[in-house]
């Protein structure tokens, strides 16, 4: 099956239920615009109204277009950055790549946002606390709680230094692997995290979209972004070319494992890894798109058309249908 058609058939499934709002094309649709703020604005409070002490009644948006730093940023990078109305900036950012670097990641964005709006010959004092908000796809820390929260303390007496810098992290694979409860017993964040996370029936869905009315506006919002075509094809393209890293990772890693076993050394085997992961970034791309290509359309030849963008993030689901489907 050719790129074309497979664009084709997804765009032709594609509705409100099978769509994946970690998306950035889709996130910014519905989180980054003015006529939308209300639903940016609930989703603030529900993460930063416990360390803030307050309601945020109001938001400014801020220009967000930089020319990306690495081929990395074209995949992974999505912000969304805004200033309150108490006179904080925010950047949210969506990753669902880990490039084992997030850490690093975080803390260079939040850098460029705190010092984004001082001009030079301006007062120290003039520096605005700057919280950045990072929605995982994956985990990065040790904790098993999905919401964390880091910022400068002393390490012996767990001073802050000042409220300055907030890191806060939102692992959603913890969320999901945590207890389930009803929807109508969550939290406002929690809601927010299983809408993220999208791994609710039809019927989940509509009483989240009921109990949370920014929820409802976000479904909303995904109703009116799926009617666009061109945003459509955007988010495919997306979405492909997350599936297009994955399988080039994938063809790296096997490779790198075979050169280290033939060689039977701890040495031949770091190597050999390394030679994959560089040979595997640039041609594992273009071998793996057939093999996803058949799992698409093999999932949609069964009607399991939810476990297509499921796999895109989900290594671990993706190698069980490789298996299954005998791909």
């Amino acid at each position: 099956m050719d790129e074309k058609t497979l664009t084709s058939q997804i765009l032709d499934r594609l509705d409100a239920h099978h769509v994946n709002p970690m998306n950035d094309v889709l996130f910014k649709f519905i989180f980054g615009k003015i006529e939308r703020k209300n639903i940016t604005i609930d989703f603030l409070n529900a993460v930063l109204e416990p360390s803030l002490g307050h309601k945020i009644k109001n938001i400014v948006f801020l220009p967000t277009e930089q020319i990306p730093q690495n081929e990395e940023d074209k995949l992974s990078r999505l912000d969304v950055a805004c200033e309150l109305d108490t006179g904080e900036y925010i950047d949210v950012e969506v990753q669902v790549v880990n490039y084992q670097n997030m850490k690093r990641r975080t803390l260079y964005y939040w850098s460029q946002v705190y010092l984004m709006h001082l001009p030079a010959g301006t007062r120290y004092n003039d520096l605005r606390p700057t919280i950045t908000i990072n929605i995982l796809a994956f985990n990065i820390l040790p904790q098993d709680e999905p919401h964390a929260m880091y910022s400068i303390y002393n390490i012996k007496t767990q001073d802050r230094l000042n409220s300055d810098m907030e890191l806060h992290f939102l692992e959603l694979p913890k969320f999901v692997k945590g207890v389930k409860k009803p929807i109508r017993e969550m939290t406002k964040m929690e809601r927010w995290m299983a809408y993220f996370a999208n791994r609710m029936s039809k019927n989940e869905k509509e009483e989240l979209a009921m109990s949370e009315a920014a929820i409802n506006g976000a479904y909303d919002a995904t109703d009116v972004f799926l009617h666009d075509k061109s945003e459509r094809l955007k988010y495919i393209n997306r979405e492909m070319a997350i599936m297009d890293y994955h399988s080039g990772m994938e063809s790296a890693e096997q490779r790198g494992e075979a050169r280290g076993e033939k060689r039977g050394e701890k040495r031949g085997e770091k190597r050999g890894i390394a030679i994959g992961e560089k040979r595997g970034e640039k041609r594992g791309i273009a071998m793996g798109e057939n093999r996803y290509a058949e799992l698409v359309a093999k999932l949609h030849s069964v009607g399991r058309d939810d476990e297509v963008f499921k796999a895109t993030v989900d290594m671990t689901l993706r190698k069980k249908l490789f298996k299954e489907f005998n791909l």
